[in-house]
């Protein structure tokens, strides 16, 4: 249907949403070591950040900016949402609430909006109480409606992020109508959220993919494929270390990969 222009009666009702969420592993092998990787996570995604990368995000997409909240929490963890509009919307009509992303360092009021096309991200540092394992998690949902398609940005949010588990919804909700009343369900070809992503990114994952065509539903899950363990070691290097530690850490980073990928806990073999 993309090719295709339809005539619709009114406005474009379907809302597009992608759910992305990233996962980046570390062995930490001390309790110093846990809370400087984690303080360092936190820097580097800090709220501000987190607005900059989301900023990109509405503009790759093609909509505009017209409210932005952010918040770094504490002790760990930031939030950001955006507000957005497909086409932008004058001065003159814009809500006196909305900052329009100008962001000043004491705001007057705080507004809550509802709204069908907004950007949101959450971060959410972690780490195993026991086993050297720490995980940085970042969930960022778009969600939009009318013509502009959230997959555009795909790429771009793969690569600003140390994304070794990847994990990608997407679903069209509603109908919008043509002038002759029949509903369309969908207004974009797609077979899978892969199609969406650059080869070489995919080059570097294994990949499962599930897709609901009948119920415009669609799931892509990511992991890397290639394994360098100085790659997920903390201030700390592979040649540093015994044969058998490195193979204890590479099992244990293993375990943690494989059961983050498959969303389930393996048993414990002794």
């Amino acid at each position: 249907m993309e090719n295709k222009k339809l005539k619709l009666y009114g406005f474009n009702n379907l809302t597009k949403t992608l759910s992305f969420n990233i996962y980046d592993i570390c062995y930490t092998r001390t309790e110093e070591e846990r809370v400087k990787y984690i303080d360092y996570i936190d820097e580097q995604y800090n709220s501000e950040r987190l607005t900059t990368i989301l900023s990109e995000v509405t503009n790759i997409i093609g909509a505009h900016v017209l409210n932005v909240a952010k918040q770094d929490y504490d002790p760990l963890g930031a939030s950001v949402t955006v507000l957005i509009s497909e086409e932008e919307v004058p001065l003159y009509a814009t809500d006196p609430s909305c900052n329009r992303g100008v962001l000043t360092p004491v705001p007057e009021h705080v507004v809550a909006h509802l709204d069908k096309s907004h950007v949101t991200v959450h971060s959410y540092p972690e780490s195993h109480p026991e086993g050297g394992i720490s995980t940085f998690r970042v969930d960022i949902d778009v969600s939009t409606c009318g013509t502009i398609s959230p997959l555009k940005a795909l790429d771009y949010l793969i690569n600003n992020f140390d994304s070794d588990i990847i994990t990608i919804d997407y679903r069209i909700r509603g109908f919008t109508r043509t002038i002759d009343g029949t509903k369309h369900f969908i207004d974009h070809d797609i077979q899978s959220i892969q199609d969406y992503i650059n080869e070489d990114i995919l080059d570097k994952y294994n990949t499962i993919d599930v897709n609901l065509h009948h119920s415009n539903i669609f799931h892509s899950k990511m992991m890397l494929n290639e394994f360098n363990l100085d790659n997920y070691l903390f201030n700390k290097a592979s040649q540093e270390m015994t044969e058998v530690e490195k193979n204890e850490i590479i099992g244990k980073l293993n375990r943690e990969m494989v059961e983050i990928f498959y969303g389930m806990n393996l048993p414990l073999i002794k």
